[in-house]
């Protein structure tokens, strides 16, 4: 037996690509220095590229390769008749004695390790030419699973080596111009992880759909982890900061989404498949698959792995179900995110478009209109038209070809980790996965439009749409004294803009999260019980499912709704304004009607902080209270600032503060700041009271122009004679920042005036306004007009 034929993985590091493969280089750098920094690594070990070579040799393989692709070359075959005749070549292959006995010693000593007589092992390929910085060869060849016993070892080893020809790892090398001659195969076996009996899953220490570097994202599902990276299940889905994992004391989950999981991979007994599907029970679909701490945990092995690597990873795990270890088992460079520069931003506008057919996940940020192409199976090809839009049950690497002349993709299957999500990623296509019926519901030639700029969810409307991009380069922004915040609303959309040099989130609202994530009216969830509607109890509980605590569940996605926006504010302000729904806007929350009054005025009545201290609310302000406490103390999000809206008096401020400091939140412990919004003429004319109770003020130009000049800003009729430039409006705007300054208060003002408007930038300039907080796509405009007013020496 040659010393070259077999490595164990506690003797390959990173460099060995060339003897054993990307992948088991990878193993074997984490088993030789990351089991020492705690990550847990199955062992096992690996056949190199010379044991590979000696095969192909001994059995006179590389004269039928070179002779097969030249007469595909020349057109006399296709690439599915020369991917089967040169894997039949190595299937029917023999295996050198010498290579032969090298594996069968290597197994029977990994089984001895293990203390199992035939130990199950993973059978994976790792090719010479793997998962470098600029090509992914991830799923291009095979993997098997719960392989046990010499024999099937030997096999399994063998068709790993066939797989290297499959139709699509001959289509890949041949776009990234590899020469198949020069490319060998490792195979990696590994002893299994009986994640058939637990969970398993794919996790990335970037986003990978807006390169956010802070952000660590999980995706987990029951059984055997082919199901999640081959896209058959729609698994969970959990979003972690990575900046806060070093502070054991912190929680900083940012986000848990339940996928619908509807089956699970496990070992199947007899027969000649070694795994099967079977359908996932309800408790399994309606339960997360980690705990709160399998979560961190696997985040901050994710940070490790990147930090060591020193590039942002594609990982793989495993959860035992035996005893709950949990294990990496894979771990590559990320090859898309990673190798893009901030450069020009493009930004997708969707105007006009058509009712929504279905929904799912988005992947990318574009938007594109086209006719469906329907194929259920890569057999269909030929029926394939150029350009058209995918749409298809789900896809693997066989796929490929079809997905590179599409415009876009739809599946009904699959996660943000699923082979489709990855292919369209690389391939720079926006797809939408997991729709979970998108095959039952669109038709073929039928025109519509994808969306995936508008957050996470991506949207399929029926016919062609109204789009407009815009680009923008964020490293070209110029600096200014007065600091450009952004406004956002949708914790989903907001990692789109993290490249921007903002100064922070000047306004982060709270009712698009409650409206689009809770969708319950608070008070509603505070009084389940004496709820006797059974329509509403009904939508309650299937909104609410796994939570028994009614409140608990709007604690947690308000909290994490709002992390999301804080994390791309970190480490700069998030500046977070309390609710302020109207009650007309709160009726319409699942269960609201019961309890919210009519009005004939909504917007100048129950609103923002009358009802915090009020009866009628004072339990649901509790509520948004302790989702606070949760976003600052338990994730981190120190950076957060509370802002109370439309406060009429002074001694509405004192109430105001008085129950959110019984609730946890009193101004200046633990650095706490509170600002108000400066919307009403009383906030401008006792300025210097408010600032004696609040640490700073941001305009609501919209609210301030309204009761300025007695304009209802919804009115059509008075639409001319609301106009935010009114003298009276600006000697309000001028007043405040002055009267802030003096008392020490910082100010700042959220509104769409210095976006649309130079001259108006210009006047806040002059007025010496601390921050200007716009939408993300006013950035670049508005960062130019300021730093063009404060140029001509406006302010100092």
């Amino acid at each position: 037996m040659s010393e070259s034929d077999i490595l164990w993985f506690d003797e390959i590091v990173r460099d060995d690509v060339a003897t054993v493969g990307g992948k088991n280089a990878s193993l074997g750098e984490m088993v030789q220095k990351l089991i020492p920094a705690g990550v847990a690594v199955p062992p096992g070990f690996a056949t190199t590229a010379e044991m590979f070579r000696r095969f192909v040799a001994a059995n006179g393989i590389a004269a039928i390769i070179r002779d097969t692709l030249d007469q595909r070359m020349a057109g006399k075959i296709t690439l599915a008749e020369a991917g089967r005749a040169i894997r039949a070549a190595f299937l029917r292959g023999d295996w050198p004695d010498e290579s032969a006995a090298a594996i069968t010693m290597a197994y029977e000593e990994l089984s001895r390790r293990s203390g199992v007589g035939d130990v199950d092992v993973a059978v994976r390929s790792s090719a010479t030419a793997e998962d470098l910085p600029d090509a992914s060869f991830a799923g291009q060849q095979e993997t098997f699973l719960n392989v046990a016993g010499t024999a099937k070892v030997l096999d399994a080893c063998r068709r790993c080596y066939a797989s290297l020809f499959t139709d699509r790892a001959i289509s890949y090398r041949e776009t990234k111009a590899f020469d198949h001659l020069k490319v060998a195969l490792s195979v990696g076996v590994q002893r299994m992880v009986r994640s058939d009996l637990g969970s398993s899953g794919v996790m990335f220490s970037i986003d990978t759909e807006t390169g956010f570097d802070r952000v660590a994202i999980i995706n987990a599902a029951w059984g055997l982890g082919e199901n999640v990276v081959q896209g058959a299940v729609d698994p969970d889905e959990y979003q972690v900061f990575k900046p806060f994992l070093d502070n054991p004391q912190l929680r900083p989950i940012i986000q848990k989404t339940l996928g619908a999981k509807q089956i699970k991979m496990i070992y199947a007994k007899g027969g000649e498949r070694p795994v099967k599907n079977v359908p996932t029970s309800l408790i399994e679909r309606q339960s997360l698959v980690l705990s709160d701490d399998d979560i961190l945990a696997l985040a901050r092995w994710a940070k490790t792995i990147e930090r060591h690597y020193g590039c942002p990873m594609d990982i793989e795990w495993a959860k035992d179900g035996r005893d709950g270890s949990l294990f990496i088992v894979q771990a590559r460079p990320e090859t898309v995110q990673s190798q893009r520069t901030a450069g020009v931003h493009k930004s997708y506008r969707l105007g006009a478009h058509g009712r929504t057919l279905c929904t799912g996940l988005s992947i990318g940020q574009a938007i594109v209109s086209g006719s469906v192409c329907m194929i259920r199976t890569p057999d269909e090809i030929d029926r394939f038209v150029d350009g058209a839009i995918l749409v298809t049950e789900t896809t693997d690497p066989d796929w490929v070809p079809i997905m590179k002349r599409a415009s876009a993709i739809v599946t009904d299957h699959g996660g943000r980790t699923s082979h489709a999500a990855i292919v369209s990623r690389e391939l720079g296509l926006p797809a939408i996965v997991g729709t979970g019926d998108a095959t039952q519901l669109l038709h073929d030639e039928q025109a519509i439009t994808v969306s995936c700029a508008e957050g996470d969810q991506g949207f399929v409307y029926e016919g062609d749409a109204d789009i407009s991009v815009e680009e923008s380069d964020p490293g070209e922004a110029p600096s200014t004294r007065t600091e450009i915040m952004l406004n956002l609303a949708n914790p989903a959309a907001g990692a789109r803009w993290w490249r921007l040099p903002a100064d922070g989130v000047g306004l982060a609202r709270m009712e698009f999260v409650i409206n689009n994530a809770i969708k319950i009216h608070p008070m509603a969830l505070v009084n389940f019980a004496a709820i006797t509607d059974a329509a509403v109890r009904t939508e309650i509980e299937a909104i609410t499912r796994g939570y028994a605590d009614k409140p608990a569940f709007f604690v947690d996605r308000l909290a994490e709704g709002l992390a999301r926006i804080a994390a791309v504010a970190h480490p700069h302000p998030c500046i977070v304004r309390m609710s302020d729904f109207k009650t007309n806007e709160y009726a319409h929350l699942v269960g609201g009607q019961g309890f919210e009054p009519e009005e004939a005025n909504p917007m100048l009545g129950f609103r923002g902080a009358s009802r915090y201290y009020s009866p009628r609310y004072r339990e649901g302000f509790a509520l948004e209270c302790r989702a606070i406490r949760r976003l600052r103390e338990e994730m981190g999000f120190a950076n957060v600032i509370v802002m109370i809206p439309f406060c009429r008096t002074l001694s509405e401020a004192d109430r105001v503060l008085e129950v959110m400091a019984e609730n946890g939140l009193k101004r200046g412990q633990d650095g706490l700041q509170v600002y108000v919004m400066c919307e009403i003429p009383s906030n401008v004319i006792l300025a210097r009271s408010f600032a004696e109770r609040f640490d700073g003020f941001s305009i609501g130009s919209n609210d301030l122009t309204q009761l300025t000049l007695g304009v209802d800003r919804d009115s059509s009729l008075l639409a001319e004679l609301f106009d935010e430039e009114d003298a009276a409006v600006k000697w309000m705007i001028r007043s405040m920042i002055t009267a802030a300054h003096e008392a020490g208060a910082k100010v700042g003002l959220c509104g769409q005036a210095p976006s649309d408007n130079p001259a108006f930038a210009a006047f806040l300039v002059e007025c010496g306004i601390d921050s200007i907080s716009i939408s993300p796509d006013s950035f670049a405009a508005v960062k130019e007009h300021v730093a063009r007013a404060e140029g001509r020496g406006s302010a100092v």
